[in-house]
């Protein structure tokens, strides 16, 4: 945790330490399970703090407004700058949106589960074990899933971002943005109700009539897909 020497910070923190706790539980909800409370919030923790010493009153923000943009902007760029996503899992993403690339590319339209299934020369229900486990992966949080619907990106960057970081961000949204709309209607209803209604998975299965474990096969084709359009338009 972290070392403090000073009263004031002592202070600030006592104070605003259930704020930090609040925003740590928000955002660990749309992270994958891998990112632990615990490092949020000492994310959340300095970016308190850094706050609390670039704060000017009377500038007509309150402090609780700009704290807790600060705290949220740490938060995220701790997850950003870590590798949440096991090796293995992520060598299967990469395996499975190189999959739906070729395939996409010979049908040139969407392909099935099993079409994917397929080109990977691997059964049906293989395909879905390993669908499952790319739900885990994270592609966006909430907040930059929320930019690509038209919500105020400033709110969720770090003030550390230099301006061709956030350019980047930005070209990233509109190609998400794009991967997003071209998705299978299931596929878009379960990414709509999970970031935009922030329905867990067993609400979205009653909402689908279909089990929890076939949302997440669902969800993590639909992850999958994302990054193949992803790849597929970075590339040109």
């Amino acid at each position: 945790m972290l070392a403090l020497n000073y009263t004031d910070d002592e202070d600030v923190l006592s104070r605003y330490a259930p704020l930090v706790k609040k925003i740590a539980l928000h955002l660990q909800a749309r992270f994958p399970a891998s990112v632990q409370l615990d490092d949020l919030i000492q994310a959340g923790m300095i970016g308190l703090l850094n706050a609390a010493k670039s704060f000017q009153a009377g500038k007509g923000a309150k402090f609780e407004t700009w704290a807790g943009t600060r705290i949220r902007g740490a938060m995220i760029d701790e997850v950003r700058g870590s590798d949440w996503t096991p090796r293995s899992t992520a060598k299967q993403m990469r395996e499975v949106a190189a999959a739906i690339n070729r395939v996409q590319a010979k049908l040139k339209r969407q392909p099935t589960d099993r079409e994917i299934a397929g080109e990977m020369g691997i059964s049906i229900e293989e395909y879905h074990h390993i669908a499952q486990d790319l739900a885990t992966v994270k592609m966006l949080s909430a907040e930059e899933l929320s930019e690509i619907e038209g919500e105020d990106f400033g709110e969720i960057q770090s003030s550390e971002m230099q301006p061709e970081q956030v350019a980047h961000e930005r070209d990233l949204g509109r190609l998400l943005a794009q991967a997003i709309d071209e998705l299978p209607e299931r596929e878009k209803l379960v990414m709509s109700l999970y970031y935009d209604e922030e329905l867990n998975l067993k609400e979205i299965g009653a909402v689908l009539r279909v089990s929890e474990s076939r949302v997440s096969q669902i969800h993590g084709q639909a992850v999958a897909r994302l990054r193949a359009r992803v790849d597929e338009l970075s590339r040109g």
